[in-house]
């Protein structure tokens, strides 16, 4: 994507944890560093003056929260979010502040590069003063080859997704098909509140998900509806639990 700059605020009242964020900013050319704060009172006045495209942002510091300054600002000044905290623990309500993802400290360096891929996949479809990301930016269907022909599967009908080298394989109603793109370029294009990466090799549907068994290293096994089981490395825990309330609360 040619020409992109992504202007970047960062929120974390821990110097580390801001360079960690800027070291890999600095790497990735369509992404320009506006601002950094300590704390949530400067970062609600900074973000409502600069108007940053995307900011990380600490989900507990001292004073007002993460959560509380994306709520303290109108919708449509809000700027696409990436959480950042040290905890397992996650306020629903992030979902309705359009959070893209979810990042647990210490940072890790691949689950930073697939927040901002997601942010550059999100950043075309929002418009001037609008912080929400449109609905039709997420993808609804897979093309796959079946001899001759190409097929469309429906996101709704696929129940998780492996990775294959360079390509993917769905899993779909008993049957697998093969994706010609990576898993980590998938998981950008997936709407959040449906599909979650679970491990570097994993995407599941999050509504196949049957069990959760919190595992001693942080890490999670998974049993799916069709009795596959599957391990959630702690890397994705945050966003992968935070999903399952979000849907739990949307069902209940």
């Amino acid at each position: 994507m040619s020409g992109v700059r992504i202007r970047v605020a960062i929120v974390d009242d821990e110097p580390l944890a801001r360079l960690a964020v800027k070291v890999r900013l600095a790497a990735r050319s369509e992404f320009e560093l506006v601002a950094e704060y300590g704390d949530g009172d400067s970062a609600l006045e900074g973000i409502a003056a600069l108007r940053p495209d995307l900011v990380f942002i600490d989900v507990e510091m001292p004073g007002r929260s993460g959560i509380e300054v994306l709520s303290a600002l109108p919708r449509r000044q809000r700027p696409m979010t990436v959480l950042l905290t040290a905890w397992d623990n996650y306020a629903v309500q992030a979902f309705d502040l359009a959070a893209l993802d979810y990042l647990l400290k210490p940072v890790d360096d691949e689950r930073l590069d697939e927040a901002l891929d997601r942010a550059l996949h999100a950043f075309p479809y929002r418009r001037d003063t609008q912080a929400t990301t449109m609905p039709s930016q997420w993808l609804r269907s897979f093309a796959v080859r079946s001899g001759t022909r190409t097929l469309l599967v429906p996101t709704g009908e696929v129940e998780r997704i492996e990775a294959d080298g360079d390509y993917a394989t769905l899993h779909a109603g008993g049957k697998t098909w093969l994706v010609r793109e990576r898993l980590h370029t998938l998981a950008t294009r997936l709407d959040p509140r449906v599909f979650q990466r679970v491990h570097r090799s994993t995407i599941v549907r999050l509504d196949q998900i049957a069990e959760l068994r919190a595992l001693t290293n942080r890490d999670a096994l998974l049993r799916l509806r069709d009795g596959s089981l599957l391990r959630a490395s702690r890397t994705y825990m945050p966003a992968l639990a935070d999903a399952l309330d979000y849907l739990n609360q949307k069902t209940a």
